[in-house]
C-alpha cells in the first residue's frame, strides 16, 4: 500500500497529500501550530486521566499482537476503566449536563 511505497522509496509527502492520504489527521498554517496543538493538549486532558492511560495502553499493545488478542486487551482494559470513580463521575456528569470533576480514581 501507500505506507510500503512512502517507506521503501523514502519519498516526501506534502501536507495536503498527506491529509489526503489520512498520513496526518489535520493541517495548520505554521502561525497556528501551537494554538492547534495546545487546544488538542486541553481537549485530552479534559478527559478521564485512566480512560486516557488505557486508551493508549490498548492500542500500543493490540498493535503488537493478533487480532485475537488485541481485542482481548481492549476488553481488558475497558474493564479497568469501567471499575473506576471517574467512569462514574463521567455519567453521573452527562446525565445532570454538567461539567465533569475527574479525580484519576
Amino acid at each position: 500500500g501507500k505506507a510500503k511505497e512512502l517507506i521503501y522509496t523514502c519519498a516526501t509527502v506534502k501536507a495536503d497529500e498527506a491529509l489526503k492520504i489520512g498520513l496526518v489527521n489535520k493541517v495548520v498554517a505554521l502561525e497556528s501550530l501551537m494554538e492547534e496543538a495546545k487546544n488538542m493538549a486541553k481537549t485530552i486532558i479534559s478527559n478521564a486521566p485512566i480512560a486516557v492511560r488505557l486508551c493508549k495502553d490498548a492500542i500500543n499493545r493490540g498493535m503488537q499482537v493478533d487480532i485475537d488478542k488485541a481485542i482481548e486487551i481492549e476488553a481488558e482494559d475497558f474493564g479497568k476503566c469501567f471499575s473506576t470513580e471517574d467512569q462514574k463521575e463521567g455519567m453521573e456528569a452527562f446525565m445532570e449536563k454538567r461539567a465533569k470533576n475527574f479525580s484519576n480514581k
